[in-house]
Formats: C-alpha cells, sequence, structure tokens
C-alpha cells in the first residue's frame, strides 16, 4: 500500500491519512474499536463475524464525522472488500499483527517503528555521496564547421 500525504495539510486523524475512502476509515476505525473493547487481541472467528456482520449491516456504532456526530448508525461494508482493502492493508503496514499459531489478531506498534525506520532510510539517503553521471541526452550535431 502507498501512503501519500501533504505534510502542509496533514490531516488530525490518522486514519484519513492511510485511508482513500471516507467508509474505509470508518470501518478500519470500527474494527480497531471493537479489538479495544476485547483487550486488544481477537481471534480469527471473532474477525469473521465482525466482518460477517458488517456485511450483512447488523454493526450499529457512532461515527465520529460531524454529520452523525452522536448518533447511532448502521454500518455495511462487503465482506471480500474488508479483508481485501481493510484488514490486509493494516497487518502489511503493521497496524495489526496475526499470530499463525495461536490465530489471533492483535493491535500492533509496527508502524511506528516502521515510519521511523522509513525516516532514518531518509537520513541516510541525503547523507550519501551523489553518484557521477554524464548527460547524454545532448544531441550531437552532424555537420559542426
Amino acid at each position: 500500500m502507498v501512503v501519500l500525504y501533504d505534510r502542509f495539510n496533514l490531516p488530525d486523524d490518522i486514519f484519513e491519512v492511510i485511508f482513500a475512502t471516507k467508509q474505509q476509515e470508518i470501518v478500519a476505525k470500527m474494527l480497531i474499536d471493537y479489538m479495544k473493547q476485547e483487550g486488544e487481541e481477537i481471534g480469527k472467528t471473532e474477525m469473521s463475524l465482525f466482518a460477517t456482520k458488517l456485511h450483512d449491516g447488523e454493526l450499529v456504532g457512532e461515527i465520529d464525522d460531524p454529520q452523525y456526530r452522536g448518533k447511532m448508525v448502521k454500518i455495511s461494508y462487503n465482506k471480500r472488500q474488508f479483508y481485501d482493502r481493510i484488514l490486509t492493508p493494516m497487518k502489511s503496514m503493521g497496524l495489526i499483527d496475526y499470530d499463525l499459531y495461536r490465530k489471533k489478531y492483535r493491535i500492533s506498534k509496527k508502524f511506528n517503528q516502521d515510519m521511523m525506520r522509513i525516516g532514518l532510510m531518509w537520513i541516510q539517503e541525503v547523507d550519501k555521496k551523489p553518484y557521477s553521471f554524464v548527460n547524454t541526452g545532448e544531441k550531437k550535431d552532424s555537420k559542426k564547421k
């Protein structure tokens, strides 16, 4: 997943930085809130039940959006798209960890560690000695006098 952001217009909400649509932001927030309620860790079965309830439109929750603030709203999101566009990117970015042996999903802090590592990679790139190169794009005039 590619995260593009404008450092001069950085939103206050991390989900706005990471996800492309408002619906994805809402679903990702709901997932993290659900995991927090369950002690920051849920099993494979609980994740599947969450995705199924989301798919069936059975999840009701408050949305942190001025239009819906203070109201309980039914949320629905396609189950396959939930796994493809929400859970898988969150796992690959280090926001959520999956323990293959215990079959548990856990909220992770690896995203922060990776962002710090990326920052260090940039500092190393800036400090590197530049490569020398020759501009071969100039056309040679064959009729020089």
